[in-house]
């Protein structure tokens, strides 16, 4: 399925983001082409075709932006060139530091949260997630809450950054797994994901963009 965003510009970069009809490693790459209103195709892989397409790939993986039919991988590595391009890294290299360490530690605590969610045997699914709920994520939240709170609401510095996205849609499907109340207790991430969803061009794409679980 492609679905094509915006009207084509010949003075930017021919555009074609690849990934399966999911939110998932992608969805902070579309927030980034909402925001900036650039033009690109929006390709997902329907599931009879994800193993055959992913043997082309260069690191057999998903997502990958093609630009200029260049096949570039790695989710972060696409969405930091885009930032870059767009002045989403922050005001300086200090703030654009920062906005890779608050991306990556957020990696840590979803790397967990991923074994947690692919855990088949019962019990030890039930320990990770007792586990996950009582230390793991408070202890991630509380620091990304501290952070938020003293930057006014923002990841990083006074302005909006690729960051914001990535954390608007991190926080979005942490409620989708652990209930509509999990972030209760951290009113600073909770206004963060309510401030980038209510940023016009953001609204927009949460509008029209396919139907999806995760």
């Amino acid at each position: 399925m492609e679905i094509t965003i915006g009207k084509m510009d010949e003075r930017q970069p021919s555009y074609k983001l690849i990934y399966f009809n999911a939110r998932g490693r992608a969805e902070h790459i579309r927030y980034i082409f909402a925001y900036t209103g650039i033009d690109y195709v929006d390709e997902r892989i329907p599931k009879d075709s994800r193993q055959e397409l992913k043997k082309s790939m260069p690191y057999g993986m998903l997502p990958v932006l093609e630009i200029d039919g260049k096949l570039i991988p790695q989710s972060n590595a696409i969405a930091r060139y885009l930032a870059r391009k767009h002045n989403l890294t922050g005001r300086d290299e200090w703030e654009a530091m920062q906005c890779d360490v608050l991306v990556d530690t957020l990696g840590d605590l979803k790397q967990i949260i991923s074994q947690y969610r692919t855990e088949e045997n019962h019990f030890k699914k039930e320990e990770k997630k007792a586990k996950l709920l009582r230390e793991t994520i408070p202890f991630y939240l509380k620091k990304f809450e501290q952070t938020v709170g003293e930057n006014g609401g923002y990841t990083v510095g006074s302005t909006t950054t690729w960051t914001d996205f990535v954390f608007a849609v991190a926080l979005e499907n942490f409620e989708n797994i652990f209930g509509r109340n999990a972030l209760e207790n951290y009113p600073a991430l909770r206004a963060l994901k309510k401030r980038v969803h209510e940023i016009p061009a953001i609204t927009a794409w949460l509008a029209k963009r396919p139907h999806t679980e995760f």
